[in-house]
């Protein structure tokens, strides 16, 4: 009876969820040999990675500055894995609890199973040697060791039940629309902070570079779960009662993530999608009578208006043109910083956000893709082709204009010297107009499609058109641009720098005539060659 029993009886939530990661994971390398070599390459080199960083954290044990790197380390590790969720949903099918609403499962068993199931993986592994690393390079003593220990055990647990609590929160958000375009802008996540790293890493290179990062490690180490590293260098120095308050605050950190992922996850399982209930009535509910709303309001009448908000609405809607705005934008901003963490401090490192943001108009009709057609049955003369044309370059300008004033002054002030402003903002607007002009002659001569569905920024065999088109119209501006850089260096040369102002309304007007001269001569073009445009654009 009791065999019989034992046999019979239902195996623990943990086990079986274990053995659905590991399944998991088997069959989707089965899939193809090329995901299997994919996921085989990326976790060799995570480890790769890991390694050298663990023994780069090993070589540092007695610095006295070591502890401010491992708390902000571990700071930096828990970041990732709280956004990377958020920007990466599909990479862990285990992380959708929707999955799940099915089973006969009490939150509280699913909870302890998915837990552990989320330490199988690349990841936690890294993050466990990494966090070993962190823990080796400041220990000191047996009481350190044994902190020590316990700090291993709870950082890789707070990591992991943070990723599963944001991962469940957010679970309805990520299978939307915006949800998706969130996902979109994990490139610029990842290339941004990959570039902020960089920039660390070059700082902390030079002699006493640690020392800089002291008075962050100061406020990270009260912020769990880097205090529970801070907690381990205490209890190497003797302060007991600090190291146990560290280990308090990621103790309870934990207990809070759980506590908060238990109720999101009962929440989700019980409750209906309101997304999904009442969506015509509350959409009717939020839109003015008039139909028009926001930014509608603000635009010109007419094929003008309408083609600017359609080109705007593309950059917000579209996961495509969003990143690439985004990634405008972001580096746009990004580089005057980054010239000056290297020592290159200068006014004129604002240009780059009008090279960024004048990129731009490059391949108008490419983001239409196959609805390009409906453009394109409006379009008979050279007329309708030079509106649509200046329409989309006064949406591009619309964001870009305030954007690239607001960087120019802001690299006058931080950067200066203020006296730099009228022609550095001058040959940004010249610069913004020529790239206008260039965008759109490349758009009616070398047009490419975008594909919706792959991280490929051209369609297949499409990718030489693309960045020849675009080095082409990049050069040709610069070529633009050159008699005004040839005023403002005269003038210096000249030593007439009570005169540098004239740049500044020479170069808003100079770019104001260049863009109009630019669309008046794709216009003709774009207009004959509306089959091979549209043939360009379908393609994929």
């Amino acid at each position: 009876m009791s065999t019989e029993a034992t046999a019979t009886a239902p195996s623990s939530p943990i086990s079986v969820f274990v053995r659905l990661k590991l399944t998991l994971l088997r069959n989707g390398m089965r899939q193809s040999p090329g995901r299997t070599v994919g996921y085989v390459a990326s976790a060799f080199m995570g480890l790769v990675v890991a390694g050298l960083v663990v023994l780069g954290l090993i070589a540092l044990r007695g610095n006295p500055h070591a502890g401010a790197l491992a708390v902000l380390l571990i700071g930096v590790l828990t970041l990732g894995w709280a956004v990377m969720p958020l920007f990466f949903p599909t990479g862990d099918e285990t992380l959708d609890p929707t999955r799940l609403v099915m089973l006969p499962l009490r939150p509280r068993p699913l909870i302890r199973a998915l837990l552990v199931t989320s330490l199988v993986g690349i990841g936690p592994v890294i993050t466990l040697a990494v966090v070993t690393g962190a823990v080796i390079s400041v220990a000191n003593g047996a009481v350190g060791a044994v902190v020590g220990v316990t700090a291993v055990v709870l950082v890789v647990l707070v990591c992991v039940a943070l990723a599963r609590a944001i991962a469940t929160a957010s679970t309805r958000l990520l299978t939307s629309r915006r949800g998706r375009d969130l996902a979109v802008l994990g490139g610029l996540f990842t290339a941004l902070g990959a570039q902020g790293i960089n920039l660390v890493t070059q700082r902390l290179g030079r002699p006493d570079g640690l020392s800089i990062l002291e008075p962050l490690g100061g406020v990270l180490r009260w912020v769990p779960p880097a205090s529970a590293i801070s907690a381990v260098d205490d209890a190497g120095h003797g302060a007991y009662g600090r190291a146990a308050a560290g280990l308090a605050l990621t103790a309870l950190a934990l207990a809070l993530l759980l506590w908060w992922w238990q109720r999101t996850l009962t929440a989700l399982m019980t409750a209906p999608d309101s997304s999904t209930l009442q969506a015509v009535e509350k959409d009717s509910a939020r839109r003015p009578k008039g139909g028009e709303t926001g930014l509608v309001r603000l635009l010109p009448g007419g094929r003008t208006g309408t083609a600017m908000l359609r080109t705007l609405r593309y950059a917000w809607r579209d996961p495509k043109s969003k990143m690439s705005w985004s990634m405008s934008l972001g580096f746009g901003l990004l580089m005057p910083v980054v010239w000056s963490f290297q020592g290159n401090r200068s006014v004129y490192t604002a240009l780059w956000a009008a090279g960024m943001l004048g990129s731009q108009m490059f391949n108008q009709f490419g983001q239409d893709t196959s609805a390009f057609w409906m453009v394109a049955s409006t379009i008979s003369t050279a007329r309708d082709a030079y509106e649509e044309l200046r329409a989309r370059a006064l949406a591009v300008a619309l964001v870009a204009v305030p954007y690239v004033t607001l960087v120019t002054v802001a690299a006058a002030a931080l950067l200066g010297p203020w006296s730099a402003f009228p022609e550095v903002y001058g040959l940004s607007l010249a610069l913004f107009g020529s790239l206008v002009a260039t965008g759109a002659v490349a758009s009616a001569l070398t047009p490419y499609s975008v594909p919706a569905e792959s991280n490929k920024a051209a369609a297949a065999g499409q990718g030489s058109l693309a960045w020849g088109g675009f080095l082409v119209g990049l050069l040709a501006a610069t070529a633009l641009i050159a008699p005004l850089l040839a005023l403002t260096i005269g003038l210096h040369v000249a030593d007439l720098h009570s005169l540098l102002w004239t740049v500044l309304p020479v170069g808003a007007l100079y770019g104001l005539g260049i863009a109009t001269l630019g669309l008046r001569v794709a216009a003709p073009r774009a207009a004959t060659r509306l089959p091979e445009i549209l043939a360009a654009v379908s393609k994929g």
